[in-house]
């Protein structure tokens, strides 16, 4: 009887047992665990995003583990003692916790997310119950802003999945990313693994590694000169892109103002904008290179040519003059972009004619994207050309009237110089993982767009015009520069403002084989508004960092 007596009270603990576990179920398991009535535990892999180095290997964006702590408010005490103690290991106040308790589930409750591998071993050695956590990859940068203008930054979904946002992690956001995994596994009514159950796992595929042909040193000297051109002009914005002309790799990238990827939420989102592709300006004298090249290429002009240069040419209702209220009353091609004369520039198109105009600035790939690998560029502004009025004709033979972006014209520049192709500009060389390599970047011409003689006569027609510029600078000794200054005011709500402008030197050397091209932007200097004042003083010390570095020998 007795006996009968301990079996029936064990079978009654064992019914109430039951009773309580299903209550448990039934009252305090949120929708989110719903689907533990079968009993599966199912857990993402991660995968490791892809790392991202320069050319020579040193890392730029690579990616490190971090986990998100949460506890079972069920299993979870909060008394002072323990609260102190958590606060103390995770580096949070104590009312920071306690109102993540009050505000999240009766299951579940986030303590702090991006907790270090650390910080975690030291919770796991307090004596608190109810503490999980999850893994995840944490994006990190360590060279700070040196490159954001060029990488862009890892940030979240709605969902909490990353994304690459802006620059490379935006435009190889496929290829960096790679597939998450997946384990499925039985488990206990107290969510314990079944030693015999069902295991199932896929694993996870890690991003693909990308390399740049962007230099880590050549990118720190810009970004130093970059700071320094913000400073010691007052300007608004400085933009310097530094590439090899005969294949169109970018060796150097930075526009300022930028931010820190590390903590972009921080910055203005429009601070986040590669502005080398995305902003647009009208180029100015810079571009007078480009339409000579054509108007020798096609024979309108030749080298030695002598152009009639009067006071003033008008164009329908408008009255062109030189930049400087000065004329010759005759120039010669060379002394046109030597002077920078706009009036030599108007007698230039009229000799091209208007078709051969148009047809040039399409040639150049303006007016569409260059196709550069980083996220966000834009193809800038032409007008279709039949709303073009002789007045546009003329105003584009110096750069006015139409918008580019700082990418296109380096690339068009590079075609005057490197024998007369115009090429893909790229910053990534190779993308690979740990098995294959993959999409090794080779030179790619986009189209021919003058001759090799003629990129030859326009190579020392652009020395003669650093050497005869109005304006001297201390250029490294032993040097031969080819390039061209550029001065353009801003328009206004229809209206050029003679306040505001935007300055800029192009430049490159050696002149016969030139080894790398260098553009400056800088938009609304204060100290003076003169492109020769501005960015080219500023080039030609960024150009002797850059000798330096390449180890390019004295030419005399």
């Amino acid at each position: 009887m007795i006996k009968i007596k301990f079996v029936f009270i064990g079978f009654l603990i064992s019914y109430v047992a039951i009773l309580l576990s299903l209550a448990k179920i039934q009252f305090f398991t949120s929708d989110q665990d719903a689907d533990t009535a079968d009993y599966l535990s199912k857990q993402i892999i991660p995968a490791s995003r892809g790392v991202i180095y320069d050319k020579n290997g040193e890392l730029l964006a690579g990616s490190s583990i971090s986990y998100d702590v949460q506890v079972d408010p069920l299993f979870f005490t909060p008394d002072k003692g323990t609260l102190d103690k958590v606060a103390a290991v995770l580096d949070v106040s104590v009312a920071s916790i306690s109102a993540r308790l009050q505000s999240g589930s009766a299951r579940w409750a986030m303590l702090s997310k991006d907790v270090s591998a650390q910080k975690l071993q030291a919770l796991r050695l307090l004596p608190v119950k109810g503490v999980s956590w999850d893994q995840k990859l944490k994006r990190d940068y360590p060279e700070a802003s040196l490159a954001a203008s060029v990488l862009g930054f890892v940030g979240q979904r709605d969902d909490g999945t990353q994304i690459g946002y802006y620059g490379l992690e935006g435009y190889y956001e496929d290829e960096l990313r790679g597939l998450s995994g997946i384990y499925i596994g039985e488990r206990d009514i107290a969510k314990r693994p079944l030693l015999f159950g069902l295991q199932d796992k896929l694993d996870s595929q890690d991003g693909r590694d990308i390399y740049l042909s962007i230099d880590k040193s050549v990118q720190q000297i810009i970004k130093r000169k970059a700071v320094e051109g913000m400073s010691r002009y007052q300007a608004k914005e400085v933009c310097i892109i530094v590439a090899e002309p005969n294949t169109m790799a970018i060796l150097g990238l930075s526009c300022l103002p930028d931010y820190d990827p590390r903590s972009y939420a921080d910055f203005p989102p429009h601070s986040y904008n590669t502005s080398a592709v995305s902003d647009t300006y009208e180029p100015g004298s810079t571009f007078k290179p480009l339409i000579v090249s054509q108007a020798l290429e096609s024979g309108a002009i030749t080298p030695t040519e002598v152009l009639p240069e009067p006071d003033s040419i008008d164009v329908s209702d408008y009255t062109i003059t030189n930049w400087d209220g000065k004329s010759r009353g005759k120039i010669a091609i060379p002394d046109v972009l030597a002077k920078s004369s706009n009036i030599g520039m108007v007698e230039v198109g009229a000799k091209m004619g208007n078709e051969s105009m148009y047809t040039s600035i399409l040639k150049y790939g303006f007016g569409t994207e260059t196709g550069i690998d980083l996220q966000g560029e834009v193809s800038g502004s032409i007008k279709p050309k039949q709303y073009w009025y002789p007045i546009d004709y003329a105003t584009a033979t110096f750069g006015q009237g139409f918008a580019v972006t700082p990418m296109q014209l380096i690339t068009a520049f590079s075609s005057v110089i490197n024998g007369g192709e115009l090429l893909r500009p790229y910053v990534v060389e190779r993308v690979s993982d740990s098995i294959n390599v993959n999409n090794q970047h080779t030179k790619t011409v986009v189209r021919r767009v003058m001759s090799e003689s003629t990129s030859q006569i326009m190579r020392r027609i652009l020395e003669y015009t650093i050497d005869n510029a109005e304006y001297r600078w201390q250029k490294p000794v032993g040097y031969r520069f080819g390039g061209k200054t550029g001065t353009a005011q801003i328009a206004v709500n229809g209206k050029y403002d003679t306040s505001k402008t935007i300055a800029s030197f192009i430049g490159f050397t050696p002149v016969d084989k030139p080894r790398f091209i260098a553009l400056i932007v800088i938009k609304e200097p204060s100290t003076s508004s003169w492109g020769s004042e501005t960015a080219a003083p500023l080039f030609f010390e960024m150009a002797k960092e850059l000798i330096t570095y390449f180890g390019i020998p004295p030419e005399y």
